[in-house]
């Protein structure tokens, strides 16, 4: 099966915003990153970019290299007509839950954003400021939940960098937060810092430790 171009992507992946562009409607996406970490924050991005704006290249940034995301977020940032990225942190998370940490950062991601169609990646039960669209799997299918991803995951890995140089012996600028073996490990030998998650540790630590 012949490699898809660069052209036939932008294509498929402009599949939902095509159609709200021909009416003359403006599209935003929205996407989060960080849900799963045992640290750090979630991260919420809200991206608007207008229809000769977009961007050769976007994807899922999960799909991406880490040098070609922070490419592409760099390009988004220049041709983007409305960008926000919004934390929640980490006690944030542990005091409601992170499905509801992930959808009060999307709000306020988007509570600034220009009269849009909000395309979401499936998160649902949002309270925009305009009609929004929530899509399964939209990061892979739209371009601008696509560019929203790949600004969350930037801007939160930026950040899990900062982190690491405050709190080294945990590893977080080789696994942002996520639970591997060598963060585990950290985490039995140190106990956690103030970024860590505790609602997501029962099941590693001890409740004396937690």
């Amino acid at each position: 099966m012949p490699r898809e171009t660069t052209a036939e992507k932008l294509v498929r992946m402009t599949e939902f915003e095509r159609p709200l562009w021909d009416a003359g409607l403006r599209v935003c996406g929205m996407d989060e990153a960080g849900r799963g970490p045992l640290a750090g924050p979630v991260s919420a991005a809200c991206v608007c970019l207008d229809p000769d704006k977009t961007v050769p290249g976007v994807d899922d940034s999960k799909k991406l290299s880490e040098k070609k995301r922070e490419e592409l977020y760099e390009r988004i940032l220049e041709n983007a007509s409305y960008v926000r990225c919004v934390f929640r942190d980490a006690r944030t998370i542990d005091r409601i839950n992170i499905l509801e940490a992930t959808k009060r950062a999307m709000e306020e991601a988007a509570a600034d954003a220009p009269e849009c169609v909000f395309l979401i990646d499936a998160v649902t039960g949002l309270a925009l400021p305009w009609r929004s669209e929530s899509i399964v799997k939209g990061d892979a299918r739209s371009h601008m939940i696509a560019a929203a991803s790949i600004i969350a995951k930037v801007t939160r890995d930026r950040f899990m960098l900062e982190l690491d140089e405050r709190y080294p012996m945990y590893g977080f600028a080789k696994h942002k937060g996520y639970g591997t073996s060598e963060h585990i490990a950290a985490l039995r030998k140190y106990g956690p810092c103030p970024e860590h998650r505790r609602s997501f540790l029962k099941n590693i630590l001890s409740a004396e430790v937690l």
